[in-house]
């Protein structure tokens, strides 16, 4: 299953206003696991930047003078998302700004149902809490400290984090290996030739505790449904 981590940095809050996408930033998922595969583009807005939004994100007229446009990277872009779903924290906002952007080439939109939006997984999971990015992290102890302005791929990849841990916190490409080779010399482990009883394994009151506790604290368990 792969899936798309994605967001963006613009000129200002309102796609239909005049504002514009200055940078784009996704990390590809595979089976809920960061490939390393990363895509990531500054683009010239075709207009200046607003003080506020500078001091956002630091990214400055000058700087973006001579980056691509939109409609030069949006193939690229494309292509990289491929048809798998996306992962945005307050998809709304990112997929407008996108969709804007498509609009203004004739392109066709994407869709706000291809989305998994974060901010509503957090709310849900937590309500009353913070859902904004600085404050997921804090919860689950995800090293933000190079996050001094906004930016797209370091945000993807904290959103990446923050998702996995959101969903569950588990790494499903972890996988026990059924048999594993034998070291030089070893013996016959036949059953009959040698091998050893079964160590007993029975939990112990204290363990059944334990894992009792743990059941308690989650959330809506798949077994309840």
């Amino acid at each position: 299953m792969r899936e798309i981590v994605l967001d963006t940095e613009t000129t200002g809050l309102d796609p239909q206003g005049g504002d514009r996408i200055v940078e784009i930033g996704c990390v590809e998922l595979v089976n809920h696991v960061a490939s390393g595969n990363t895509y990531q583009c500054y683009i010239n807005p075709e207009r200046d930047m607003p003080e506020g939004a500078f001091r956002v994100h630091g990214l400055s007229t000058k700087f973006l003078a001579d980056k691509p446009y939109f409609k030069d990277i949006a193939d690229d872009f494309l292509s990289f998302l491929s048809e798998d779903r996306l992962v945005i924290h307050n998809s709304a906002f990112d997929l407008g700004f996108l969709n804007a952007e498509f609009d203004r080439m004739g392109r066709p939109a994407l869709p706000l149902a291809r989305a998994i939006d974060t901010v509503a997984l957090a709310r849900r999971k937590y309500p009353g809490a913070p859902a904004n990015l600085d404050a997921l992290c804090r919860r689950f102890e995800i090293d933000n400290s190079e996050r001094t302005k906004h930016g797209a791929l370091l945000d993807a990849e904290l959103l990446a984090e923050v998702y996995l841990e959101l969903i569950g916190g588990c790494q499903p490409g972890l996988v026990l290996r059924a048999s594993q080779a034998k070291p030089a010399g070893a013996g016959d482990d036949t059953p009959g030739q040698g091998a050893k009883a079964p160590r007993p394994h029975a939990p112990s009151s204290e363990e059944k505790a334990a894992h009792a506790a743990f059941i308690a604290t989650l959330d809506d368990p798949i077994w309840n449904s």
